[in-house]
């Protein structure tokens, strides 16, 4: 609903959730591409993402997030340390394309051991702060060959 306000920012140990800007692409470069071993089909089955992907790519993809935020159409969450030097990770929650879910949810971390903090506080958000009804996290709570 248009009069749902979208949470600005969410807070972890260590980390916080924000809007993903343009300004973030060179932190975020280096987070996907350390990350790109276990980012290639994350969101996709069969996706190369972020197999050859350059700096500006990169850039195009961020601007889209950003506007997509700022339409309230899609959620792009970059995820930072404490002092914003280092980016950890990225949070997606987007309107679902399938029957009986209105939002899906994908997110990753740089670092293996943050995947589940990361988790709990996007998943405590979504189910406290968010008018959805239900959500989906493909490839995490629905195997891919279910969705």
């Amino acid at each position: 609903s248009q009069d749902f306000v979208v949470p600005e920012r969410l807070q972890g140990a260590g980390f916080h959730l924000r809007m993903l800007r343009i300004h973030d692409v060179v932190k975020d470069y280096d987070a996907v591409m350390s990350s790109e071993a276990h980012l290639v089909g994350f969101m996709e089955p069969g996706s190369t993402w972020p197999r050859g992907l350059t700096v500006e790519e990169n850039l195009i993809d961020l601007a889209w997030h950003h506007r997509e935020f700022t339409i309230r159409h899609s959620f792009a969450y970059t995820v930072m340390n404490d002092d914003e030097s280092r980016c950890l990770g990225c949070c997606y929650i987007y309107p679902s394309d399938r029957s009986g879910h209105d939002a899906m949810v994908f997110y990753w971390a740089r670092e293996p051991e943050l995947d589940q903090a990361i988790g709990e506080v996007l998943r405590n958000s979504i189910s406290s702060d968010w008018p959805f009804k239900k959500v989906a996290f493909p490839g995490r709570d629905i195997a891919w060959s279910d969705w």
